[in-house]
């Protein structure tokens, strides 16, 4: 029950793993007949997808202790949470959607991400280099 009255911090996140699931899942237009996209794009999404999610995860977690600082465990649900939405997108891309590709290398740049998300947290919030500065 305590997991619910978290859920709360979390509608951000919630509303952009929604948004990332629908834009992962409509048909795209090639990008050879358009000329709008560059060849890897796509990665570059995929990559900025999970780097926002990541930081709004931690973000939701950060609003709900009222605290920056955080156990492991957290950062490993965060990682776990994170690989299971683009392994779930993927899946379901290959099941279901045949205009779409499941590709590992669409998982491993929402893994990049992902660890861009982590550093960004650790680098800006966990060092104690504004305590070190009072």
């Amino acid at each position: 029950m305590n997991y619910l009255k978290g859920l709360k911090y979390q509608v951000w996140a919630i509303l952009w793993t929604i948004f990332i699931l629908i834009l992962c899942c409509i048909k795209m237009p090639d990008s050879k007949e358009t000329g709008i996209f560059f060849t890897g794009f796509d990665k570059l999404v995929h990559l900025g997808f999970f780097y926002v999610l990541t930081v709004l995860l931690l973000y939701g977690k950060i609003n709900h202790q009222h605290s920056y600082s955080f156990r492991s465990l957290t950062i490993f649900k965060i990682i776990l949470i994170t690989a299971s939405v683009g392994g779930g997108i993927e899946m379901i891309q290959y099941a279901f959607f045949p205009y779409r590709s499941a590709e590992w290398w669409d998982f491993g740049c929402d893994m990049i991400g992902v660890a861009m998300g982590i550093f960004s947290y650790i680098l800006l919030h966990k060092s104690d280099y504004h305590e070190k500065k009072a």
